[in-house]
C-alpha cells in the first residue's frame, strides 16, 4: 500500500523523496497533465499507476477470467524524463496486480495500435503531447479505441487522491519488442500513391521524427525532413501543428523545396497540420472539410463529427450538401470526439486542433496524425492534377483565427467561462448586439459559441489540458468582422482579473 498523495511537497526536501506528490488539478477531463517535478514527482506517478490499476479492475472485472489480471500497453514519448516517469507508473500498475506490456518509445497512435496488435484492452501513454518541456502526462483508455472521459477520470482522481487502491499479487512486466515497426508496417501495408508527391515532413524534433518520414517514404512520397532528428530540448519550437512558428518554418521549407504539401506532427503524433504548395496554412477544420468532401464522394450519405471550434462550412459547404453528407458539432477534446464519432457510427471526426478520427474502412477509430497525412495524400491522388492550393481555393471563403489561449489558472478557468456564458446569455435575452448585430444563436455544449446574424461567430471555452482559456473566431463575410468579434470577446475576457496574456493573438 502506498502512502496517501500530498498536493504541496517541495522539491529538494526529505518529504519530496519519501512521499508522493500529486497536484489535484492535473486530473483533467480526458487525460492527465502535470508540471514535473513541481506538480507530480516519481512517487506520485507511481501512485497514479497504482490508482489506475485499481480502476482497471473496476472497469474490466466482469470481463476477466478467474485469477486473470488486466493487460495494459504502456509507452512513452521523447522527453528527457518520460522514460523514468513511465517506469514509475509501471511499478504502480504492477503493485495493483496488472500485467504491463511495455512497447518503449512510441507515438500515442502507436500505443493505441498496440492495443489491437497485442490484444490488450487498456493503454497508458506517457506524453505531454505538444506542451512545453517540463510538462508530463498520461493518456489512458480501457475500451479500445476509446480513451478516458470525465467519468473515468473522476474515478481515477478519487482513487489516487484518497488512496483507495488495493495491493494485489500477480502484477507482471513484459517488454514487447517490434511494436513500432509493426505500427509502421500496418500503415504502409497498402499500395503506394499513384501520383508523385513531394512533402515536407516537420516533426519539431519530437517523437514523430522516427515514424512519419519512414511511413510516407514507404508509400512513395519524396520526403523532405524538417527537424525530424530527436532532440528533447526542442531547439527550434514546440512540436505543435497549431504553433505559428512551426507552420511558418514548414511554409518556408515548402517554398524553398517546391514541395506539393507540408505535414506537421505534434509531440506524440496524434495530430497533423498542413501547409499547401503555396505555403498557405490550412487550419485543420478547413482541411477536414476538404477531406470530408473527398470521402463523401465515395461513401453515400456520409456522417461526420466536428468540434465546436471548427468552421461553419461543415454545415454550409455546397459540395458536402450535394453529396448528402451531414455533420454533428460536438465537444472539443480527443476523448469526447473519439467517443462521439464511435457512438454514432460516423465515418470520420475532425477537430480544429488537428486530431482526425477515422472509422472503418479507413482506420480503427483512434486519432493518428500519420494516418491523417495518408488520407490527405489519397485525396490528392484522387484529385489528379489539382494542387493542394487549388483545393484550398475551392472552399467558400471564410476568415478564421488560429486557436488562441489566454492564461487562466486551472482552479479559476471554469468559473471565468461560466461568467462569460452568463454575460452572452443575458446579452442575447435582452436583444443586445455584438459587432452591431443581433445574436442569432448560442451553443453552450462546451463553453459558449456565439453566432450573429451574418454567420460571424466566436467561441470561449476552458482548455482541457493546460491552465488557460480557448478563443476562436470566424466570419464568412469579412476579416474586419472576424477581428471585430474577437475584439469584443477579448474586451470581456480582459475585464476579468483572472485572465492573463495570450499565447498568440490575431
Amino acid at each position: 500500500m502506498l502512502s496517501k498523495p500530498q498536493a504541496d511537497l517541495k522539491p529538494n526536501t526529505e518529504a519530496f523523496e519519501n512521499k508522493p506528490l500529486v497536484k489535484p488539478t492535473g486530473f483533467r477531463e480526458y487525460d492527465a497533465r502535470w508540471l514535473f517535478p513541481d506538480e507530480i514527482n516519481l512517487s506520485g506517478m507511481q501512485a497514479l499507476g497504482f490508482g489506475l490499476g485499481n480502476v482497471l479492475f473496476d472497469l474490466l472485472g466482469d470481463k476477466l477470467g478467474e485469477g486473470e489480471q488486466p493487460r495494459i500497453v504502456v509507452g512513452h514519448d521523447f522527453r528527457s524524463y518520460s522514460q523514468s516517469i513511465k517506469i514509475a507508473l509501471t511499478t504502480g500498475l504492477m503493485s495493483a496486480g496488472v500485467k504491463v506490456l511495455d512497447i518503449g518509445l512510441a507515438l500515442s497512435p502507436t500505443a493505441y495500435f498496440a492495443q489491437f496488435h497485442l490484444d490488450a484492452p487498456a493503454v497508458a501513454m506517457v506524453t505531454a503531447s505538444h506542451n512545453e518541456n517540463g510538462w508530463t502526462g498520461v493518456k489512458m483508455g480501457a475500451a479500445r479505441p476509446l480513451t478516458f472521459g470525465p467519468d473515468e477520470m473522476s474515478a481515477l482522481r478519487d482513487m489516487v487522491l484518497e488512496n483507495k487502491g488495493i495491493a494485489r499479487a500477480g502484477g507482471a512486466y513484459e517488454r514487447v519488442e517490434g511494436v513500432a515497426q509493426a505500427y509502421k508496417d500496418d500503415l504502409a501495408g497498402r499500395a503506394p500513391f499513384k501520383r508523385p508527391l513531394k512533402a515536407v515532413v516537420a516533426c519539431g524534433n519530437g517523437t514523430a521524427g522516427t515514424f512519419a518520414p519512414d511511413v510516407l517514404r514507404a508509400l512513395g512520397v519524396d520526403v523532405v525532413e524538417l527537424h525530424c532528428a530527436l532532440d528533447h530540448s526542442f531547439p527550434h519550437h514546440n512540436p505543435n501543428p497549431e504553433d505559428m512558428k512551426m507552420l511558418h518554418a514548414m511554409r518556408d521549407a515548402v517554398l524553398e523545396t517546391g514541395a506539393d504539401i507540408g505535414f506537421a506532427f505534434d509531440g506524440d503524433g496524434d495530430r497533423c497540420g498542413v501547409v499547401d504548395n503555396e505555403g498557405a496554412e490550412i487550419f485543420a477544420d478547413k482541411m477536414g472539410v476538404l477531406v470530408g468532401r473527398d470521402l463523401a464522394r465515395m461513401h453515400k450519405d456520409a456522417v461526420f463529427v466536428a468540434d465546436v471550434k471548427s468552421t461553419g462550412l461543415f454545415n454550409t459547404d455546397p459540395e458536402l450538401q450535394a453529396a448528402g453528407a451531414t455533420t454533428h458539432y460536438w465537444k472539443t477534446g480527443h476523448s469526447y470526439m473519439k467517443r462521439h464519432t464511435n457512438e454514432i457510427g460516423a465515418l470520420a471526426g475532425f477537430e480544429k486542433s488537428g486530431h482526425y478520427f477515422f472509422n472503418a474502412p479507413i482506420g480503427r477509430g483512434y486519432d493518428d496524425g500519420i494516418l491523417t497525412a495518408i488520407a490527405i495524400c489519397d485525396m490528392l491522388d484522387r484529385a489528379e492534377t489539382a494542387s493542394m492550393a487549388d483545393l484550398r481555393r475551392s472552399l467558400p471563403v471564410t476568415y478564421g483565427s488560429p486557436t488562441m489561449s489566454p492564461y487562466c489558472d486551472d482552479l479559476e478557468k471554469y468559473d471565468v467561462v461560466g461568467r462569460a456564458i452568463a454575460h452572452f446569455e443575458k446579452l442575447a435575452e435582452s436583444g443586445g448586439t455584438l459587432i452591431g448585430q443581433k445574436i442569432r444563436d448560442l451553443v453552450t455544449v462546451n463553453g459558449v459559441r456565439i453566432t450573429v446574424e451574418d454567420g460571424t461567430w466566436g467561441l470561449v471555452r476552458a482548455s482541457s489540458n493546460k491552465p488557460g482559456l480557448v478563443v476562436v473566431v470566424e466570419s464568412p463575410t469579412s476579416e474586419d468582422n472576424m477581428r471585430a468579434i474577437f475584439a469584443e470577446i477579448d474586451a470581456l475576457l480582459s475585464s476579468y482579473k483572472e485572465v492573463g496574456d495570450y499565447d498568440q493573438k490575431i
